[in-house]
C-alpha cells in the first residue's frame, strides 16, 4: 500500500515506511522529529520546474505533464520506492505543501499505484 501525508502531521507509530519526496527540507521541522525513514530528494520536481509551478493550482495540469515526463527518466528512484513498498508493506510518500491536492507526491502516488 502507499499513501501520502503532509509531513507537518504527527507521525503515527505504525511501522509504515516514511520517505520524503520534496527537494528541500521542510521549514520548521526538526530532523530528529520528522521520522523520516529515507529522504528522496532527487525524485523531486528539478528545480527549475518546482519554481515554474509554484503551487499554482491554475498549472497543475501542466505541472503533472512535466514532472510525469521528469520521472520517465528516473525509472530506478521509481523503483526503488516500489521495492520500499515490498519491504515494508506500507510506503508513505511525505511532502511539505500546504496543499494537499497539487503537490509532486499526489503524482508519484499516481504513477506508482498505476505501475504494479
Amino acid at each position: 500500500m502507499i499513501q501520502i501525508a503532509r509531513i507537518y502531521q504527527p507521525a503515527e507509530k505504525n511501522g509504515w515506511w516514511r520517505v520524503l519526496v520534496d527537494r528541500l527540507w521542510p521549514r520548521g521541522v526538526k530532523k530528529e522529529n520528522a521520522h523520516v525513514d529515507q529522504w528522496m530528494k532527487d525524485i523531486a520536481p528539478s528545480e527549475a520546474l518546482r519554481k515554474w509551478f509554484g503551487h499554482k493550482p491554475e498549472r497543475w495540469p501542466e505541472f503533472q505533464r512535466r514532472y510525469r515526463a521528469e520521472l520517465a527518466k528516473k525509472k530506478e528512484l521509481m523503483a526503488e520506492l516500489k521495492r520500499a513498498e515490498k519491504t515494508h508493506g506500507t510506503l508513505t510518500l511525505l511532502f511539505g505543501a500546504k496543499d494537499k491536492e497539487h503537490n509532486q507526491a499526489v503524482v508519484l502516488l499516481s504513477l506508482l499505484k498505476n505501475k504494479k
